[in-house]
């Protein structure tokens, strides 16, 4: 039974998803303006930075996908509040059936994920987008495939809005929608694949230069590859009714979106953390403890998971008493609560990095990493419109690294990196894979 006031508790945190989905819109439509709009001279959308490129796009899902879940919780509200019915059929309290009627449960399920799976690249596209920068920054190389990773960004965009019902498959949907739903959610993969081989491609007899930032780029990469796997499993309707609901999807999500996001994060901070503060450069040997435990512990925690789900423990439940039959599998849960506790600690040495640095921190120069990006060639001193003159004009793509002439001479003598504001020089052909 629902306790005092948490009938109103839901409503009110229904209003506040409904102010929250137009913040997300708002801000979403001004990325996409400012990314039209407000690029430099020369900017064209084929020399824009991946990661960019993932924001641009992340937010076009956002203002695709966002609507709907606004129009479910505005729903939801009428029917908790003004006697609709759009989800309400059927229902009983003790023993007396409502007079509402007519309404479908599973059309919230259908106008929730929706915005669900969209909602999982919103998280992870970001973090993609950021790999691609640290990851090509740091290998000295260019990134592999620039137009193929735009075009697989563009394709999971417009696949994962058609690929909702496969979180649906066991809530009594027709085979045939659901052979569809398996269909393109299996597309899905190629496009991801993509990036994936793209990204090893890039590492491929690369000058790699493991700080913690390029580290939790491949870090991401492995968990993209080993939570995308599982997700071939989930994806086809067949297979799903085994495994629905237990710890194997928690062991899937948690991989695929929710450790890649975090790692994507984490590489974004190491990367541009001498950006924020005036050049000060975080603690590198904390940052490897940090990398090294989190890694370690990550698979630790989900790796187990997956077996844990395929013998049939079911998800959301805070404890298996009721189930004698799970009782063998304890000692494999303590294991997963024990790498989850280390990896919480190892966050603290981040945060401590972190907050130690912004004070403290030793003070790096105004390129540490040897960038291309347009925000390197800002002084380290902040300042309103971050020139203290004229905007830079862009003359070429992001990711000419170790680029040299046909006698093997680097286009700047002495430096692997050539920035985007730096004209062509005599001789040297643009490159745009």
């Amino acid at each position: 039974m629902a306790q005092p006031g948490s009938g109103a508790g839901m409503t009110l945190w229904l209003v506040s998803m409904a102010i929250f989905i137009a913040s997300s819109l708002l801000g979403s439509l001004n990325y996409i303006v400012t990314v039209i709009n407000l690029r430099t001279k020369g900017m064209s959308m084929t020399r824009l930075p991946l990661t960019i490129w993932a924001f641009f796009v992340t937010a076009i899902i956002g203002v695709i996908s966002f609507p709907v879940l606004l129009s479910a919780a505005l729903l939801l509200i009428m029917d908790r509040s003004f006697g609709t019915s759009f989800f309400l059929s059927d229902i009983f309290i003790q023993g007396e059936v409502l007079h509402y009627q007519g309404g479908s449960p599973v059309l919230y399920e259908h106008l929730f994920w929706f915005l669900g799976h969209p909602e999982v690249y919103i998280v992870l596209l970001p973090a993609l987008g950021i790999t691609s920068e640290v990851m090509s920054t740091n290998a000295r190389k260019p990134i592999f495939g620039y137009r193929a990773m735009v075009a697989s960004i563009l394709a999971i965009a417009f696949l994962s809005t058609i690929v909702w019902g496969h979180h649906m498959f066991i809530s009594g949907m027709n085979p045939f929608l659901g052979s569809v739903f398996t269909f393109t959610t299996l597309l899905i993969a190629i496009p991801s694949a993509v990036k994936a081989f793209n990204y090893i491609t890039t590492l491929w007899k690369g000058n790699l230069q493991l700080n913690p930032g390029m580290l939790f780029s491949i870090g991401l990469v492995s968990t993209f590859i080993t939570g995308g796997l599982t997700g071939i499993i989930l994806g086809d309707s067949t297979l799903d009714i085994n495994v629905h609901d237990t710890y194997f999807v928690v062991a899937h999500f948690h991989l695929v979106m929710g450790i890649s996001a975090l790692y994507g994060l984490f590489a974004g901070v190491y990367h541009w953390f001498p950006k924020m503060f005036q050049g000060r450069m975080m603690n590198k040997n904390l940052g490897y403890v940090h990398f090294w435990i989190t890694a370690i512990c990550a698979y630790g925690v989900f790796f187990p998971m997956h077996f844990v789900g395929m013998a049939g423990v079911p998800r959301r439940y805070y404890q298996n008493t009721a189930f004698p039959m799970f009782d063998e599998l304890t000692n494999v849960q303590i294991l997963m609560t024990v790498f989850a506790l280390i990896a919480a600690a190892a966050q603290l040495v981040f945060v401590y990095n972190f907050i130690y640095s912004i004070f403290y921190g030793k003070r790096g120069p105004q390129n540490p990493w040897k960038s291309n990006t347009l925000e390197w060639t800002t002084p380290q001193e902040h300042m309103h419109g971050n020139w203290p003159g004229k905007i830079p004009e862009v003359h070429r793509w992001a990711y000419d690294y170790s680029k040299t002439y046909e006698n093997g001479e680097y286009i700047i003598p002495g430096q692997d990196f050539v920035p985007q504001n730096i004209p062509l020089q005599e001789n040297e052909e643009e490159l745009n894979h």
